[in-house]
């Protein structure tokens, strides 16, 4: 469908716009509330448009105070993508259910979306026996899903001040910079398979890899909080996926 020249079957596009909103949504009001509770200043979410196949760079918000001390990191930072996550898993369950088991010829011309093993496992529960030379052709709120957990995991890269960069400073302190580049270089080696990671990677670097220090530098993470940051860990490692599009 071309929007330009059928602009009336714009309305095709609102069960995947609308499912990737409300797990966006979810995902940076999770980071918005946890703000409010520990008493960091932040705006309201916003989106950010982009004209590519999707439609969007994702949500931000901006904190325009600093964070009080090393819990207050691992809590913002785990907000969001639990909260995410979510509403993506029931989300990608009811997309998978309306998807269809076609042949192989059917979907030729498409684009061979990677798996990570969250979405795997999702897969396999709504689709346990798939017969061989068949494969799913996913539904827009299936591949919404697919999406947000593929945004999930970028944000958990422990980089910066993405999600995962808070988590890892918040644990590794100022010692988290061997972290950074250790994952920055891997990140950029990724991109010989995918090149999108070299352009991730880029835009990363530019807005810097560095993390500034919370005003409490000094008092240390209790076991709740390293158990919050190890459970962050395993859901960056479900949802991964080294190539993400072939």
């Amino acid at each position: 469908m071309n929007p330009i020249q059928e602009p009336w079957k714009l309305y095709l596009g609102a069960p995947f716009s609308f499912s990737l909103l409300v797990i966006l949504g979810a995902h940076e009001l999770g980071h918005f509330f946890t703000c409010k509770r520990l008493g960091v200043k932040a705006t309201l979410p916003y989106f950010i448009p982009f004209p590519h196949f999707v439609g969007t760079f994702g949500a931000v918000i901006r904190m325009r105070s600093p964070m009080p001390d090393r819990r207050a990191l691992v809590e913002v930072g785990a907000a969001g993508p639990l909260a995410g996550l979510a509403f993506a898993i029931p989300i990608t369950l009811i997309g998978l259910k309306l998807s269809k088991v076609v042949g192989l010829s059917s979907v030729e011309g498409s684009i061979p979306l990677g798996n990570s093993l969250l979405f795997y496992a999702l897969s396999g529960m709504v689709f346990p026996n798939l017969p061989q030379g068949q494969d799913v052709l996913l539904h827009p709120v299936a591949f919404a899903g697919w999406f947000s957990t593929f945004v999930t995991s970028m944000n958990l890269l422990p980089l910066g001040q993405l999600d995962g960069g808070h988590i890892a400073y918040a644990v590794f302190g100022r010692a988290h910079r061997g972290v950074v580049w250790v994952v920055f270089a891997a990140l950029f080696g990724l991109g010989f398979f995918w090149p999108a990671w070299f352009f991730f990677a880029l835009l990363v670097f530019l807005l810097g890899l560095r993390h500034p220090p919370p005003l409490d530098d000094i008092t240390p993470l209790d076991s709740k909080h390293i158990l919050l940051g190890a459970i962050c860990l395993f859901f960056f490692a479900v949802t991964f996926m080294p190539v993400p599009m072939r």
